[in-house]
């Protein structure tokens, strides 16, 4: 097995589970990760996700290279097809899951594995953690996502210095930019992962899902068309029992 998984209450742990290959994503891992994440979309019991990796070294590697260099080999469409379409369907995954996806960046992050980050709504990383962008030394551009996404993070000015460099960055300056939420001691990365789940789950899931999902599809649109999808969500979730849950509690308390 290439993911491991495990349960604690409402929080599922995946731990891609190929240490000795830096959790390199080959095809069977990113699989493996589509398959578990559909198995979570369905499970009302499990309200959030903390996504990590194998070991001390690596939260992931990026793109099993013998299995790039295959596809590559094969063709353009062939390479479209196993790596980028593959590749970019697990980051959109990532990014418009209905229940928070919390990385926990327990080392290297590098090319696909810095695209995850890049994709969840939130991630944590050890102090030893390191993020790069190392596809150019390949000879080609991010394909999973991350010539798009890393620039909506930190700007294009230093998203651009990342990407055409291949630089490493250590998790301080990933935090600044944005990249990462915050940077924890290496042996309290996943209680961090995992409490922060906790705050967030202790809130109505439809009222989760309706905040994730308004800031996921209004993030890049103008204002006004950002504002009808917040006003969409909004109204979604009315009628739940959240709703009059959270205002029974807000009017009690305030008696």
């Amino acid at each position: 097995m290439t993911v491991r998984i495990e349960r604690d209450n409402q929080v599922v742990v995946i731990t891609i589970d190929r240490e000795q290959k830096l959790n390199a994503l080959d095809y069977p891992t990113i699989d493996a990760l589509l398959a578990q994440l559909d198995l979570i979309d369905t499970d009302d019991s499990v309200r959030a996700v903390v996504l990590t990796g194998a070991g001390q070294k690596a939260f992931s590697a990026g793109a099993d290279i013998p299995s790039l260099a295959t596809s590559i080999a094969g063709g353009p469409e062939r390479a479209l097809r196993e790596i980028v379409r593959r590749g970019q369907t697990l980051t959109r995954r990532i990014e418009e899951f209905p229940k928070p996806v919390i990385v926990a960046v327990n080392g290297l992050a590098y090319g696909g594995g810095c695209e995850i980050v890049e994709a969840a709504p939130l991630a944590i990383a050890a102090e030893h953690a390191t993020f790069a962008k190392p596809e150019i030394t390949l000879g080609f551009p991010p394909p999973f996502g991350g010539s798009q996404r890393l620039p909506r993070h930190v700007g294009r000015k230093r998203g651009l210095e990342m990407i055409l460099t291949g630089d490493p960055i250590p998790a301080v300056r990933a935090a600044e930019l944005g990249l990462v939420n915050t940077v924890v001691p290496a042996d309290a990365l996943l209680e961090a992962g995992k409490e922060l789940a906790g705050r967030i789950i202790r809130h109505a899931p439809t009222a989760v899902a309706a905040c994730l999902r308004a800031v996921t599809r209004g993030i890049n649109l103008p204002i006004d068309e950002g504002l009808a999808v917040e006003a969409a969500c909004f109204a979604a979730t009315v009628p739940t029992d959240g709703v009059r849950t959270g205002l029974r509690r807000f009017l009690e308390g305030r008696a």
